[in-house]
């Protein structure tokens, strides 16, 4: 993968668009879709994700058929703010299967993560067997969410 950024140019767009929404589609149909030959496609999505653009593809599941309905913001406050002890938390927190998403924030919290449980009783569960068993958490504030407004994927180009 390339470190140098090249400009996306309309092709590139109008590729990238059209695989977030269907990355199955087939070279042949996404050709036919943004104009283009297959053999041209084919190298333009090569190079797109040569040059990380494209950082892969994946499924996106149903969370409620998958028992996990609810989501839970959850921010996080750290007894300590030192590389080690930041770096120590997000590897631990990556490892846990129901958080979605974990970014360290500014503000009067360090982490703000995305959290799918299986209601109170599963956010409990997540909170005593998993979340507090982490050191170094000082305080922890939960909000559920009540509704998605909007959910992408990734962003729009």
């Amino acid at each position: 993968m390339s470190n140098k950024i090249r400009a996306l140019d309309n092709q590139d767009r109008r590729i990238l668009r059209a695989l977030q929404k269907n990355a199955r589609v087939s070279n042949a149909e996404l050709a036919e879709l943004v104009g283009m030959s297959t053999t041209a496609c084919w190298n333009r999505t090569r190079q797109l994700e040569s040059e990380g653009y494209i950082r892969g593809y994946v499924a996106l599941l149903d969370q409620q058929k998958l028992g996990l309905a609810d989501i839970v913001l959850l921010e996080v406050t750290l007894d300590r703010h030192d590389d080690d002890a930041l770096a120590r938390f997000g590897a631990e927190l990556a490892t846990l299967t129901e958080v979605l998403e974990a970014y360290l924030v500014s503000g009067d919290y360090d982490y703000l993560v995305k959290v799918a449980v299986d209601g109170t009783a599963g956010y409990e569960r997540f909170l005593r067997e998993k979340l507090y068993k982490i050191a170094g958490i000082r305080h922890s504030r939960s909000m559920f969410a009540l509704r998605c407004m909007k959910s992408i994927p990734s962003v729009q180009v």
